[in-house]
């Protein structure tokens, strides 16, 4: 395994972040204590939750995932000091209704709500990181590429955030600060106001990074690089068409695209043609398509960890064991001749 330093902190995680959103839906907790397990033994380290999970979000099921993770702590406290555990508080633009009756907000009061319910779930004291999972203002984000004003729309200002954010710090309940689904303005902003160290700063981005959507590169790349604040790639195999198994129409009864139709977002026109070209670069190359698409993830200078996400012991083997593969310049030129061709067919 390789780490890497979370922002300004002195924490190092794992090149490869476990993530839990199938825990609780596709998963059963006893196959989610299985793949902590195992995760840790091959040298995860680092663990991505949120309060929303698992998803599609219903209200049977709302906690779910975070009460797995609290049970496998439970079960092995001597991991808690071990392991990097990070969740996300829900705001407005992903709100439901069985979420503080859909009022979620990134203020005072929902914050204080979300870190409490959060900790009894997970069955521990403190958060090392605690993520806003959406930003609380209309943003071009989850499949928008362009940006419409609507300041009717905003909610909690960012320097209320983070002064919430500071007193679950001062608190002992999270340890540091993150963002989700974040812009560039959006990022330099709670950069800006926490500049003067009553605020915490934030220590990473966890934004949508794979061979279909680099739309991070545009403008957060080099914030990640020269304000120390590096991606947490979550989707980095687009929910799965990467690996070739929805290709020519197929829908594989477990597959997640297959079972929920909600997820449209890597179901675009230029979706299925990019990945098939991607494909075959890999089988070309004699390499595995998930394999080769995530260790392009992996190579970026800007990243600090790949999130990904399994629902059986040999897909999470074979996904950590991309940190093994290499790219050789002809496979790299061959990704970049159909970046340039269809650039991010799934922003």
């Amino acid at each position: 395994m390789q780490y890497r330093r979370l922002g300004t902190t002195d924490l190092d995680v794992s090149l490869i972040c476990l993530g839990t959103m199938t825990w609780g839906e596709q998963n059963s907790e006893a196959e989610a204590h299985a793949q902590l397990d195992r995760a840790v033994d091959l040298g995860v380290n680092f663990i991505d939750a949120a309060e929303m999970y698992p998803v599609p979000p219903k209200p049977e099921t709302f906690g779910r995932t975070e009460a797995h993770i609290g049970t496998w702590l439970k079960k092995r406290p001597e991991m808690r000091g071990k392991v990097v555990l990070a969740s996300k508080v829900t705001g407005a633009n992903n709100s439901m209704p069985h979420v503080r009756d859909g009022k979620g907000r990134l203020d005072r009061a929902n914050i204080a709500a979300a870190i409490d319910g959060s900790l009894k779930r997970l069955q521990t004291d403190y958060i090392d990181l605690y993520q806003t999972h959406s930003p609380d203002r209309h943003v071009n984000a989850f499949g928008r590429l362009g940006y419409v004003h609507a300041p009717e729309q905003d909610g909690a200002a960012i320097a209320e955030t983070l002064d919430a954010l500071a007193d679950l710090v001062k608190a002992g309940k999270i340890r540091h600060v993150g963002l989700s689904n974040e812009t560039p303005w959006g990022t330099m902003r709670h950069l800006e106001l926490a500049a003067g160290g009553s605020r915490p700063r934030v220590q990473s981005i966890q934004n949508p990074y794979s061979l279909l959507n680099r739309t991070y590169e545009v403008g957060l790349a080099e914030i990640s690089s020269r304000e120390r604040c590096g991606l947490l790639a979550y989707s980095p195999l687009g929910m799965g068409v990467l690996t070739g198994k929805y290709l020519n129409g197929a829908r594989p009864a477990a597959g997640r695209l297959t079972r929920f139709e909600r997820f449209k977002r890597y179901s675009t026109a230029r979706a299925e043609p990019a990945a098939a070209a991607y494909v075959q670069i890999a089988r070309e190359a004699g390499l595995d398509p998930a394999q080769m698409a995530l260790a392009f993830v992996n190579t970026r200078p800007f990243l600090t960890s790949t999130i990904i996400g399994a629902t059986s012991l040999p897909q999470l083997e074979q996904n950590i064991a991309s940190l093994s593969v290499t790219l050789s310049s002809d496979v790299l030129a061959a990704i970049e001749r159909v970046h340039a061709s269809s650039p991010n067919p799934c922003p």
